[in-house]
Order: C-alpha cells, then sequence, then structure tokens
C-alpha cells in the first residue's frame, strides 16, 4: 500500500486559499501560514497531518495527494469542510 504524509491548510473560501498560496509561492513559510491562517486543529502541527494511506482521507483529498509531485503546494482543493492547500510531504 502506497502512505502519504502532508500538510494542509483548511480556509472558508477560495479566494483567501488563492491568496495564501500566493503567500507561500512568495516565500512564506507553510507552517507560518497554516498557523497563523488554518481552520483545522492540525493548524498547531503547522498543518502536518501525519502519515495515511488510500481512503483515508474525503476522496478529493486523497485524488491530490496520492497524484501530485511531492513539494508542490496544489489547491485550492474545495472538500465539505473548506477549501485546502495541500503539501505532500512524502510519498512511499
Amino acid at each position: 500500500m502506497t502512505l502519504a504524509t502532508a500538510r494542509h491548510i483548511l480556509v472558508d473560501t477560495e479566494e483567501k486559499c488563492n491568496e495564501l498560496k500566493d503567500q507561500i509561492a512568495n516565500g512564506a513559510d507553510f507552517a507560518d501560514v497554516a498557523k497563523a491562517n488554518s481552520n483545522c486543529p492540525s493548524s498547531a502541527n503547522g498543518g502536518d497531518l501525519g502519515q495515511f494511506g488510500p481512503g483515508m482521507m474525503v476522496p478529493e483529498f486523497d485524488k491530490v495527494v496520492f497524484s501530485a509531485d511531492v513539494g508542490s503546494v496544489e489547491g485550492p482543493v474545495k472538500t465539505q469542510f473548506g477549501y485546502h492547500l495541500l503539501e505532500v510531504t512524502s510519498r512511499s
């Protein structure tokens, strides 16, 4: 089974998600942006979700985490929780 580790930032709007993605693209630290902006409890850990396998997260999340390049920041990804920026930190 493939396992991945990822971190994410969860916000309420697509606009906010794009704004934060731009900040990260311009050199802001993903973990710092997550701590300051994410609505998810994982924000305390810089958005780190730990390690998980396929099917453990919502389908929209899985699709990105198991296909995107490691280290790339993907999003906005819309789920029932809101809009996510995702960064795959490892996959094996």
